[in-house]
């Protein structure tokens, strides 16, 4: 399963893996509060200025959002991620109306099988290359 929530929400014995899908480094967060680091999958800097987290935009920014991400391969490995077992979305803004849920809510219904894939099957994360995983968690994750 997939969930979204802010980076500094405390950590939950439920959130799985947890994602950090900002561009930016949030002010304040240690590394350990997150498991893996996706910078690339955030929404280009562009985009990002011109949505500014306006709710009259959400519908647009979404599917604009959604146009860079295709064909990106870092979506292939969050997929994997999420295949493996559940997945929280970390993001850092104050609106309800970020990338993060902007993921989320497109993973179910625009992702091969409406995402079913997404929320089947046991197995573990693994260090993906290129992407930022804490060692403690890799080690807890892995089983090592």
């Amino acid at each position: 399963m997939i969930k979204a929530k802010r980076v500094y929400d405390p950590p939950e014995p439920g959130d799985g893996v947890r994602v950090l899908v900002d561009r930016l480094w949030p002010r304040g967060v240690r590394r350990e509060a997150v498991d893996v680091w996706m910078r690339e999958v955030a929404p280009s800097d562009e985009l990002r200025r011109w949505f500014s987290h306006d709710p009259a935009r959400w519908e647009e920014f979404k599917a604009r959002y959604w146009r860079e991400l295709d064909g990106n391969p870092k979506v292939e490995e969050l997929l994997e991620l999420a295949r493996r077992g559940d997945v929280t979305l970390l993001y850092a803004a104050r609106s309800p109306h970020n990338n993060a849920e902007a993921l989320r809510s497109t993973s179910s219904a625009g992702w091969p099988n409406g995402g079913a894939d997404l929320r089947s099957g046991p197995g573990r994360p693994r260090r993906a290359e290129g992407i930022y995983m804490s060692p403690r968690r890799y080690q807890r994750v892995a089983g090592r």
